[in-house]
């Protein structure tokens, strides 16, 4: 597999939060899709869960290249846990479609915390072809 592009991305606690306590379920529907939000109800730490995956679906944007233009929907991406906890991209809709046609055939993400921030890491790889 060719690494095609990297994206990453930073997201601090608080801001997430502030956000969430101004406009929490509107931020909720929009920015992270049902799957999402159901595994990190309950959790001890869900604004950490929230904030990772938050960084995830930033670091996939950049990697892509696109931003949040062209009919892309932060729903578009979603990050899930494999059954080992390692967290797994899937796309869906318009980002789906520009992420074929630039080639990508599968995203691979890592995702840390410190006490206040989450960093989300994503890499575009395809089986050849040129690197972008």
């Amino acid at each position: 597999m060719k690494m095609l592009a990297h994206g990453i991305d930073l997201v601090e606690f608080g801001r997430l939060e502030r956000l969430l306590e101004r406009h929490q379920q509107r931020v909720l529907e929009r920015v992270f899709t049902q799957r999402e939000q159901a595994d990190a109800q309950g959790l001890r730490n869900r604004l950490e869960r929230l904030a990772g995956r938050f960084a995830a679906k930033e670091a996939v944007m950049k990697l892509i290249g696109i931003g949040w233009r062209e009919g892309v929907a932060w729903t578009d991406i979603e990050v899930v846990n494999d059954a080992l906890g390692r967290p797994v991209v899937n796309l869906s809709g318009r980002l789906k479609e520009l992420a074929c046609q630039r080639g990508i055939e599968q995203i691979t993400l890592s995702i840390t915390h410190t006490d206040r921030f989450a960093i989300a890491s994503a890499v575009a790889l395809a089986e050849g072809g040129l690197s972008m």
